[in-house]
């Protein structure tokens, strides 16, 4: 893992391959290990940028309530400071809201974006009461039981017991602060339904069958030509773990020929 300063604090990353380059953000109290499965698949064609988050696995995790846009223009830093003009980006859960962030106000830095398993919708009030839920049993109980409960409730039934260990792993490098500044992050987040609709950037919406947290129909939110929408059969929350060739194929296709369906 590299390091670079981005708005104030050290952002750890891995940075593989060479060619076009796809940067690949996680999800909630995850890390960039969350790929370790996804990148080899790719690397061979393509560099391939993995950050951890602002709060997340060995990044900095600054105390207090943290915003999608502060996420996204993390990312931007991170681009600036490599020297990559431009890049397909795409985002699994958590990293896919900060993804249609940096879509909306940063487009000129993209070849085209995608989300995993995430939603441009916003938080409804249920989900919202939900975060503020999470936040205090981070605060009370410590990651270790949060990540406990979190992580079975993302994969599909029937999931091999050994992705489930390896997700509770990396959740649990998680800095405790930085799980509580994301879920706030994540609260207060827009709707972003139109970043999806109204760009003419390439764009693909993955999602799994058996996902409860994010269903595909709150993934596929336009029928835009553009648009490539995936549907990984067997699959919950976490492709990247349950069906990473399967994943690295869809990124590959996408990237390869990113306009057509």
């Amino acid at each position: 893992m590299e390091n670079v300063r981005c708005e104030g604090n050290n952002i750890c990353y891995s940075d593989q391959g060479k060619g076009d380059v796809i940067v690949l953000l996680h999800g909630f109290c995850g890390s960039s290990e969350y790929f370790e499965k996804v990148i080899p698949g790719l690397i061979a064609n393509y560099r391939v940028i993995a950050p951890d988050l602002r709060g997340h696995g060995s990044s900095d995790a600054p105390l207090g309530a943290y915003t999608i846009e502060q996420m996204a223009d993390d990312v931007l830093s991170l681009l600036n400071a490599l020297e990559i003009p431009e890049c397909y980006l795409l985002g699994h859960s958590l990293g896919g809201y900060i993804t249609l962030s940096f879509a909306q106000r940063h487009a000129s830095r993209l070849k085209g974006f995608g989300l995993i398993h995430s939603s441009g919708y916003p938080d409804s009030e249920e989900a919202k009461e939900n975060r503020l839920k999470s936040v205090s049993m981070i605060q009370n109980e410590g990651i270790f039981a949060f990540v406990d409960q979190l992580v079975p409730g993302l994969f599909a039934s029937g999931a091999a017991p050994q992705l489930l260990e390896r997700a509770k792993e990396i959740g649990y490098k998680t800095p405790p602060q930085g799980a509580v500044g994301a879920a706030m992050a994540m609260r207060e987040r827009p709707d972003r339904r139109d970043v999806i609709s109204a760009t003419a950037l390439p764009v693909l919406l993955v999602a799994g069958a058996e996902d409860s947290k994010v269903t595909p129909e709150r993934t596929f939110t336009s029928d835009n030509p553009n648009i490539t929408k995936v549907t990984i059969a067997g699959v919950g929350h976490m492709s990247m773990f349950e069906a990473p060739e399967h994943l690295s194929q869809i990124i590959k296709d996408f990237v390869h020929t990113p306009v057509q369906k």
